[in-house]
């Protein structure tokens, strides 16, 4: 009995791992893609826009939860003189993970392996 207690015990612990890894995955490729939308308003383009966006991946790993990432974008439009609300800037966070977890989800990741 116990083998099938531990089979299930690692069947739930890749479980776990899988759904935390998607969910990296997901969140990574929403910053990428918020960092992109942030960047085209800054008025980056090309190789800039990629690091910007490659910034905010990077801000994300700062602390937990986004409020790194809104941190961030919001000092960086005062900067730039761009006034955009934290509610705005959060609607877009929204929209592009719901983008990020389509593209991450269509790429099959999260499919069994």
């Amino acid at each position: 009995m116990s083998s099938g207690f531990n089979q299930r015990e690692e069947g739930n612990e890749a479980k776990i791992k899988h759904d935390s890894d998607v969910h990296f995955r997901i969140q990574a490729r929403r910053d990428k893609l918020l960092g992109e939308w942030v960047a085209a308003q800054l008025g980056l383009e090309g190789d800039a826009a990629a690091k910007y966006a490659l910034e905010v991946v990077k801000a994300d790993i700062q602390e937990p939860g986004d409020d790194d990432v809104l941190k961030k974008i919001l000092a960086d439009f005062k900067k730039h003189g761009i006034d955009h609300s934290e509610d705005a800037v959060s609607q877009r966070m929204a929209e592009f993970e719901s983008i990020a977890t389509e593209q991450v989800h269509q790429e099959g990741f999260d499919a069994d392996d």
